[in-house]
């Protein structure tokens, strides 16, 4: 295995927890309260479901290496709506009474790297399915 192979799979596990945590926060705290946030801002309330399980699930199934392609073009919608509705306003540094969306916008084009990339040469994806390694 190649550093390379152990970047991205580090890389892969990060993403991946960051979007388990930002899911699993969103359940504890009361996802109601969360789609009621959503409907305060104009979004179908039931959207803060699709979101907290797309990032709880999803990001249990990137850690795995599991539908990894299909899961970063997942958190890479997630993530241009976050920018799109929630963070845009205050620009990619923020405008002093908000945070600006450069955090959405790190976590975006690394899942549009995997996206275009595939899964990390540790990855359930490429150990059962043998996913990605033609376009390596």
């Amino acid at each position: 295995m190649t550093n390379k192979d152990k970047a991205l799979f580090l890389v892969q596990l990060i993403l991946g927890f960051i979007f388990f945590m930002h899911g699993l926060g969103k359940f504890q705290g009361g996802i109601s309260n969360i789609a009621g946030w959503f409907a305060s801002i104009g979004l179908p309330a039931g959207l803060a479901y699709v979101v907290a399980t797309i990032e709880l699930v999803g990001g249990l199934l990137m850690i795995a290496g599991l539908g990894t392609r299909v899961v970063a073009a997942l958190f890479a919608a997630v993530m241009v709506g976050a920018i799109a509705t929630v963070k845009g306003a205050a620009g990619l540094m923020g405008n002093g009474t908000q945070p600006g969306y450069e955090f959405e916008l790190v976590l975006l084009v690394v899942s549009v790297f995997f996206v275009l990339a595939g899964p990390s040469a540790i990855s359930l994806d490429r150990k059962l399915f043998k996913r990605g390694q033609e376009q390596q």
